[in-house]
């Protein structure tokens, strides 16, 4: 039996990952599931989006990943989804924001909330 197998996660933009994996942990409908090389053959949709943990090199990778499907086959894992990202890199698109972009901490903005009036009983 292979110590690895070929994860590949398919986005409509790009392959986003393609390497020799361990072992893989998703969710699916059918509950959270660790594939390593070897395991039978099953497709399944994702439960939700969520993270997938890749084991690569004695290590644990995180990735994000949105909606998607995921097949075991004897040669590799295909996973497509509609989005995946790893877990290192999330926030990161928002750190490129210009600063005119970028909302402002509330002790750097030039504007005061308005006061409203007391309302008096009648």
């Amino acid at each position: 039996m292979a110590d690895t197998l070929r994860l590949e996660i398919v986005t409509p933009e790009a392959i986003v990952y393609s390497e020799d994996v361990e072992m893989v942990t998703l969710p699916s409908v059918e509950g959270e599931l660790g594939i390593l090389p070897g395991h039978v053959g099953l497709m399944t949709q994702l439960g939700t989006p969520g993270e997938i943990i890749v084991r690569r090199g004695g290590h644990d990778e995180f990735l994000a990943v949105g909606e998607g499907l995921v097949e075991v086959t004897v040669n590799g894992w295909p996973f497509l989804t509609d989005m995946a990202i790893a877990a290192d890199k999330i926030g990161r698109s928002q750190d490129r924001r210009s600063a005119s972009t970028r909302p402002k901490p509330a002790s750097e903005r030039k504007s005061r909330p308005r006061r409203l009036p007391l309302s008096t009983p009648h």
